[in-house]
């Protein structure tokens, strides 16, 4: 299949495109900076009766169990792993002759401590860079983020006097209650909000909720903070509103599509995003798309356009905006760049449309 322009949709990250709902669980934990922007300002409103409950993090790594139970399966998705340009790498060396060396971090927005630490070598890096480059520097302020977001109520809420459940099944609305009940968020508090912001709250766990509640910040949001405790200059390359928008783009019929099979998924959610953090503590960031939609239920009824679309609005548009915003912030040097990791693989990944700005990309360790 082929999109306008001539691209390829099943080579747009080196493997063939999953479903819509797929690729949304895959995608909201560690693209969308926007998304925990909402989620943050929504706990913040509504003070989540849990907060003080002790939610294990652990789950089941899911990538373990195939290669013990399924090992073709698990074949498979090594070999679709392995076709997926710079899949391999979280962090990378930017450099180019007359500049001080710059870095580039893949990252997870989530507030596992295991990501905090960063992979060897970044935390020195990021002490030595003078400027400090986040996907949004608006997530600093929560009274920004907030104008931001709510600047723009149509991006992110029903205004028209629908409701979330006016569009779901019996089921699938008690599915919804279910699933935000255990995160603490009572759905009357969330009845006006876009499908593609419930999908991102019921896709986290229930332990990230109770982590966001009690204050602990996501990767990115921590190296803003760090950053600016130790007087570096921070850096956007996306407004929030940017991003919000680049959702509202699709579709609602494939929104709630997504929303639809997030929910079906249930608790096997927190098994999935276990067995993400471990792939990407690992640096096999090129098995994560793949692992998601082995070891998801097959979408018999798939949107083709809906998901192609999804992919190059909200990884390729978005890709080649922070490339083309990074290159002046580059050209000074000792930039510290961090970036979801996601954003990072395939010909038109960020660490591609870098190389072809005449940087040099060099995989460290």
């Amino acid at each position: 299949m082929t999109m306008a322009g001539g691209l390829n949709t099943e080579r747009l990250l080196g493997w063939r495109l999953p479903s819509p709902g797929n690729t949304m669980l895959g995608l909201c934990a560690l693209f969308n900076i926007t998304l925990l922007a909402i989620l943050l300002l929504t706990l913040l409103g509504i003070k989540p009766a849990h907060a003080q409950e002790d939610l294990s993090c652990v789950g089941q790594d899911l990538v373990e169990i195939m290669q013990r139970d399924e090992p073709q399966k698990y074949q498979n998705l090594q070999a679709e792993a392995d076709k997926v340009l710079n899949g391999k790498g979280t962090f990378w060396r930017i450099e180019k002759d007359g500049l001080a060396p710059s870095y580039l971090l893949g990252t997870m927005h989530v507030t596992d401590p295991r990501v905090l630490k960063m992979p060897k070598g970044a935390q020195e890096a990021f002490a030595s860079a003078k400027t400090v480059v986040v996907e949004s520097d608006e997530i600093l302020d929560e009274q920004k983020a907030a104008v931001a977001i709510f600047a723009r109520p149509d991006l992110s809420m029903f205004i028209d006097g629908k409701s979330i459940t006016d569009m779901l099944s019996t089921q699938d609305k008690q599915r919804l209650e279910d699933g935000l009940k255990q995160r603490g968020i009572p759905l009357v508090s969330v009845l006006k909000m876009k499908p593609w912001i419930l999908a991102s709250f019921v896709a986290l766990p229930a332990c990230e909720f109770k982590r966001k509640a009690q204050g602990a910040s996501f990767l990115d949001k921590k190296i803003a903070e760090d950053g600016v405790a130790s007087g570096k200059s921070i850096q956007g390359l996306e407004t929030l509103v940017e991003q919000i928008q680049a959702m509202a783009d699709l579709p609602m019929d494939f929104h709630m599509k997504a929303l639809v099979e997030t929910l079906s998924l249930g608790d096997r959610m927190q098994d999935i995003m276990w067995t993400m953090t471990d792939l990407y503590l690992q640096e096999n960031v090129g098995a994560i798309m793949p692992m998601v939609t082995a070891v998801t239920p097959e979408n018999s009824d798939a949107d083709e356009d809906g998901y192609a679309s999804f992919e190059k609005r909200i990884i390729t548009d978005r890709n080649h905006v922070m490339a083309g915003r990074a290159a002046p912030l580059l050209a000074q040097g000792s930039v510290f760049m961090a970036v979801g990791a996601l954003h990072l693989p395939d010909e038109e990944g960020v660490i591609e449309l870098l190389r072809k700005q005449g940087y040099t990309l060099t995989r460290v360790n």
